[in-house]
């Protein structure tokens, strides 16, 4: 046997236990002790490898979006967009490319209920022809700051108090009311949809402003949507509390059974797109993730199907320590301006390699399925066969050579180095159309919500006073019963 070609396999190939090195086990039931009773024997080195993999058997959580779940399946092109984008996986109607998905709560823990009031993340991985391509989004087509300088802010004030490991509505709106950018978000958080029903009914957007680019050069905006084929469906605040009381792992569960029962999921993709010349006629500015693009405006145009129809083969190796980064594209793809888009493409990698260490692209579950080749080397827990002597480039004694030139994104960036706010802000028309556009019912229990956080009684009024004075800018009747009902004087 040609012990290079050997993988790491748990299969069960063997009649006997052994070490990790491949040394039998004789007995895998009692420590080598000094007598029947001990002590026990630092030379013990099955013992001591046994209790050192298990004390290692977790890494490090994800900071947000830790509990999730995975699944496998294809993408389809249904509708030819070669005229936007030159990707090889978008060449033609028919084509597939296999993808991995998965889907989580964000700001909670992993072990916490698949219940709670908290956006929903919806992250693609394609394993096209020419690398991966990550689309990494959430249920909520906007999202609640627009900088990635306040991200790690954000993600503080939404998380438990430091002190008490308690999530706390104060904090949350302490945070916010300096943030009113972050209305539109709410607007949905505290919304019917605030809680899917599961993964299978429920959306999912891109988020971000992204640029296509074709053939020619030519670059478009663009926006991704992902709409289920089943409908979307949510839970109610009292139907959260009883689902959640009896199964933590309700949408996980869901998401498993109906895959194993020959159910599959299924998404269609829609993309919105925008000419970069001419987005100054919008009263917003497109790559501001606080909004939306309208689409009796920019209507949604067909791209293709996501079908998942395959369950992950094991949790840690398919879910845990499968990785996203929005800085991961292909030729065709590329980013926008949008700020928290550029700061998501360090931030998402660079928490990877902390959590999964510097060679985590090389694990089966995110590594790329296609030949690949470059000179990175080394590092922790690197596990790639190289053959090779020469590893710089170049060299004329290695035959790999540059790749054909590929069309780049041509929009030129001029202006002052400055640290400053987008000069289109407009916080509070968008959340005030869509809560005006709910009926009565719906705007009630929005209301309530919203009443119940703000009462908390470490909420100071000027704080209140701030969110009333917010939504009363979004929606005048909304602000006048957020203030009768809290109590709090209309003149702001």
């Amino acid at each position: 046997m040609d012990p290079e070609r050997v993988r790491p396999s748990s299969a069960h190939d063997s009649p006997f236990f052994t070490t990790n090195s491949g040394a039998p086990v004789w007995n895998n039931n009692a420590s080598l002790t000094v007598g029947p009773r001990g002590p026990v024997l630092l030379e013990d080195y099955h013992l001591i490898e046994k209790l050192a993999n298990f004390d290692r058997e977790r890494i490090p959580e994800r900071v947000v979006h830790a509990r999730g779940a995975s699944a496998k399946g294809f993408f389809e092109v249904t509708h030819d967009i070669s005229n936007l984008s030159c990707a090889d996986f978008l060449r033609g109607t028919g084509v597939q490319t296999p993808v991995i998905a998965r889907f989580s709560t964000v700001i909670h823990e992993r072990g916490s209920p698949e219940t709670l009031r908290d956006p929903r993340g919806f992250a693609v991985k394609f394993y096209t022809r020419e690398g991966n391509l990550d689309l990494v989004g959430n249920n909520f087509p906007v999202f609640f700051v627009r900088d990635g300088m306040k991200f790690p802010d954000m993600v503080h004030a939404l998380k438990p108090n430091p002190k008490t490991h308690i999530q706390e509505n104060w904090r949350i709106l302490d945070f916010f009311s300096h943030h009113p950018e972050s209305l539109h978000m709410f607007s949905f958080l505290f919304d019917d949809v605030g809680i899917p029903q599961d993964y299978r009914h429920m959306e999912g957007f891109g988020v971000n402003t992204y640029v296509l680019i074709n053939k020619a050069g030519k670059v478009h905006y663009v926006k991704f949507h992902w709409k289920p084929t089943c409908p979307v469906k949510c839970l109610s605040d009292e139907e959260a509390i009883r689902v959640g009381g009896t199964n933590h792992s309700h949408a996980t569960k869901d998401l498993y059974d109906s895959i194993a029962a020959g159910s599959f999921p299924e998404w269609h993709m829609f993309i919105q797109v925008i000419d970069p010349a001419h987005e100054d006629k919008f009263d917003f500015d497109p790559l501001d993730v606080t909004k939306i693009w309208p689409e009796d405006i920019l209507p949604l145009q067909p791209v293709g199907r996501l079908v998942l129809n395959k369950n992950i083969d094991n949790f840690f190796n398919e879910n845990e320590q499968l990785a996203f980064c929005p800085a991961i594209v292909v030729p065709g793809f590329h980013y926008s301006d949008d700020k928290l888009l550029q700061s998501r493409i360090f931030s998402y990698a660079d928490s990877q390699r902390h959590r999964l260490g510097p060679n985590y692209l090389q694990l089966p579950v995110n590594a790329p399925k296609c030949a690949h080749h470059n000179n990175h080397h080394e590092g922790l827990m690197n596990f790639m066969h190289r053959d090779e002597e020469v590893n710089y480039f170049p060299s004329r004694l290695n035959p790999v050579r540059h790749a054909e030139k590929y069309p780049q994104n041509p929009i030129a960036c001029a202006g002052n180095r400055e640290k400053c706010m987008i000069e289109k802000e407009n916080n509070f028309k968008q959340p005030g159309e869509r809560y005006r556009s709910w009926d009565a019912d719906r705007q009630e229990r929005f209301l309530k919500r919203f009443v119940d956080a703000l009462a908390e009684p470490r909420v100071t009024h000027e704080i209140r006073s701030i969110w009333i004075s917010n939504w009363t800018k979004a929606d005048e009747s909304l602000g006048q019963k957020l203030a009768t009902r809290l109590k709090v004087s209309p003149n702001f």
